[in-house]
């Protein structure tokens, strides 16, 4: 759920916390495909379809949709169900991001992918 804390001047929620949260949530995607460590190198493609306003409740939906030799590339698309209409979910962002497994040194190495995308 979306708080105060959270609101820019317009009282609507700021994009760098929801860009936060689309990393995280692709981040919990690609763990769940290798089991190396992994970095963030690219969110590519944000599109703010709809603003988020304090007390949506936001889901993000991950999908794994490319895999090259040492990066991966996981589609984001957050939905929010508005405090006035907890029945409805609507599509409010949306984003592509890449990870890139790496080692302990930080020097990129092949994925091991548990499955490939869907």
């Amino acid at each position: 759920m979306m708080m105060p804390r959270d609101t820019n001047a317009h009282g609507t929620i700021f994009g760098g916390v929801l860009l936060s949260y689309i990393d995280q949530a692709g981040a919990v995607e690609a763990r769940r495909h290798t089991p190396y460590k992994f970095v963030t190198v690219a969110m590519d493609k944000v599109e703010f379809k709809q603003p988020v306003f304090v007390g949506d409740v936001l889901s993000f939906n991950t999908k794994l949709v490319k895999v090259g030799r040492t990066s991966m590339t996981i589609k984001v698309e957050v939905e929010a169900e508005r405090f006035q209409d907890p029945t409805r979910s609507i599509p409010v962002t949306e984003a592509l991001l890449v990870y890139v497994s790496i080692d302990d040194s930080g020097h990129p190495v092949p994925l091991a992918i548990a499955h490939g995308p869907a």
